[in-house]
């Protein structure tokens, strides 16, 4: 059975831009109010901001309410991610699901291990693709009970095979996975918590990238296509409203694993 997002609010972290962005174009469509988070690129925070309060209003009538609101928050640090629970709740009254997308990486020669032995970097992706998940669901978990609701994470191919952007970062995205199946032990029954491991996804990430790596990462797959966005997104907006299914990592990566 799948529930209905009318009316729900919904915390996205690393809402601004990329799989986050198209996360919170769905909700709304769907009929969820969305809060958006961000660490630090203002001027794109904004946005994104105004982009979805344009979608709104074509979806809502305007006595509606507030459909969408952005709050500033590294979700790297343990206070920050509760202050961003706080202000979510004080302005909208609830938390029905939060998807927790946030996340960090530094590029290295994989193949190298002299290349990826940096402390600070496996902190930080410690920090961004493990730590930060646990603490937000343990943030948001007394609201998310009282609404039945779900929790998913943004994983990664990274973490089901090992490959990506650094060897830190393929092992905490392993970890990221673990954790979410840990804690959909731990938060069941009343919330649903899973994941999501796209592949190399079509982003403003891979604008810059040349495009002899793009067209070798397609290479890589059975469909012989680069991830879309969209289809990662309606994976997560499924996740939320599927009242089944916890303890998943739903691997969306075009067959680049198998």
């Amino acid at each position: 059975m799948t529930r209905s997002l009318q009316g729900s609010v919904v915390l996205v972290t690393a809402g601004t831009s990329g799989l986050g962005l198209c996360v919170a174009e769905k909700l709304i469509q769907a009929g969820a109010s969305v809060i958006i988070n961000y660490a630090s690129n203002e001027e794109r925070a904004h946005d994104a901001f105004v982009h979805l309060n344009q979608l709104a209003s074509k979806c809502f009538s305007q006595d509606a309410g507030p459909r969408c609101l952005k709050i500033k928050a590294d979700v790297t640090k343990k206070e920050a991610i509760q202050d961003l629970v706080n202000q979510t709740v004080s302005a909208m009254g609830r938390i029905d699901a939060v998807v927790s997308n946030a996340g960090w990486t530094k590029f290295a020669n994989f193949h190298d291990i002299d290349d990826n032995v940096d402390e600070g970097v496996w902190d930080r992706c410690y920090a961004a693709n493990v730590k930060s998940h646990m603490f937000l669901c343990h943030a948001a978990r007394k609201y998310l009970e009282e609404a039945k609701g779900a929790f998913v994470m943004t994983a990664s191919v990274a973490g089901v095979k090992p490959s990506g952007s650094s060897i830190a970062y393929s092992v905490t995205k392993a970890a990221q996975i673990h954790l979410s199946k840990t804690l959909a032990t731990v938060m069941a029954p009343s919330v649903r918590v899973n994941s999501v491991s796209p592949g190399f996804m079509e982003t403003n990430w891979i604008t810059n990238m040349p495009q002899s790596k793009i067209d070798d990462a397609r290479e890589k797959t059975l469909l012989k296509q680069i991830t879309k966005v969209e289809d990662v997104a309606e994976q997560i907006i499924l996740l939320i409203k599927s009242e089944s299914v916890t303890g998943s990592n739903v691997v969306i990566d075009s067959g680049f694993s198998i």
